[in-house]
């Protein structure tokens, strides 16, 4: 009888126990339904806005692009007569100045904080405390708006080097706006190459900057030439920066000591200076689109390259 009462209570407790384990877990089942459907309605509403700015800008001003629109340059005054031709080019030669001027210098960064910076365990205080403000003045570089960085550009390239109000007073100011998104993505391209790709060259006799140039950066290159499209796109779109050292010329640029202007900075002009809010609607569109087929490059360019890495591992 007592083997038989034992049984039965054993019985009767491990019931029990199944009990609440069987509404707890139902309870984590509806928690988690619950998350997913906040995190898709969340995602619902990006994309909805994102349509919703995208689709009210392209059709207002979509008709007016047109290819007089595209080929004529600004004719000034209040009317916003004439096209966006020269600040076209404008938006090229400051891109290609800016990504010039930055790239060389925040992928260097990149390569000091990754790989010499982490092995520095030398008791050298002033190399740590080097490594210290490098990484402190990264993170302040990432916060700091972008009209602070026009007046630095305005105060030290225009008045104090006498660059005047020029594309190279812009890139020169447009490069320190865009360093810390290359030294971000280039550090955490380096970062995701396997420590083993480092070890294997080094066992092989290499020195550790013929390491770091043929084995560690053709495989980070993705994240990199990520970094630098995205810092492209922040050139397209940023205005107050280029307001404040790029003068806002009209003209054709013809060196880079010529003003000009942005498209963002001439859609900014139209928009508050004028009466041609059609005008300003139609260089939106040409942004937003530009815009739209960077991100499709950036898609294209990871994609290919990190397809081509696999085939060669």
């Amino acid at each position: 009888m007592n083997q038989a009462e034992s049984n039965a209570s054993s019985t009767v407790q491990s019931a029990a126990q199944k009990q609440p384990n069987r509404s707890n877990l139902k309870q984590r089942h509806l928690s988690q339904k619950f998350a997913f459907g906040a995190l898709w309605v969340g995602g619902a509403l990006v994309m909805l806005i994102l349509l919703v700015v995208v689709g009210y800008v392209i059709t207002n001003g979509i008709r007016e692009v047109t290819w007089e629109f595209l080929t004529t340059a600004p004719r000034g005054g209040l009317s916003g007569e004439g096209g966006i031709s020269t600040t076209i080019v404008s938006t090229v030669y400051l891109i290609g100045l800016t990504i010039v001027i930055a790239t060389p210098l925040g992928i260097g960064a990149a390569i000091f904080l990754t790989e010499y910076a982490g092995e520095t365990n030398v008791g050298s205080k002033f190399l740590r405390s080097l490594i210290d403000l490098v990484h402190f003045g990264v993170e302040t570089l990432a916060g700091i708006p972008s009209i602070i960085f026009g007046l630095f550009g305005f105060a030290l390239f225009v008045s104090v080097l006498h660059f005047g109000f020029s594309l190279l007073s812009a890139g020169l100011a447009g490069a320190c706006l865009v360093l810390p998104t290359i030294i971000r993505t280039t550090e955490e391209s380096l970062l995701t190459v396997p420590m083993s790709y480092r070890e294997a060259s080094l066992a092989l006799g290499a020195t550790k900057w013929q390491t770091i140039y043929q084995v560690v950066l053709p495989a980070a290159i993705p994240g990199i030439i990520t970094g630098i499209i995205l810092s492209v796109a922040r050139v397209i779109s940023e205005t107050a920066v280029f307001y404040v050292t790029l003068g806002g010329s009209a003209r054709m640029p013809t060196s880079i000591f010529s003003s000009g202007r942005t498209l963002a900075l001439h859609l900014y002009y139209l928009a508050m200076d004028t009466n041609a809010f059609d005008k300003a609607m139609a260089t939106g569109a040409v942004l937003i689109i530009s815009i739209i087929l960077i991100n499709l490059i950036i898609d294209f360019v990871s994609s290919k390259l990190t397809a081509g890495l696999r085939e060669n591992q």
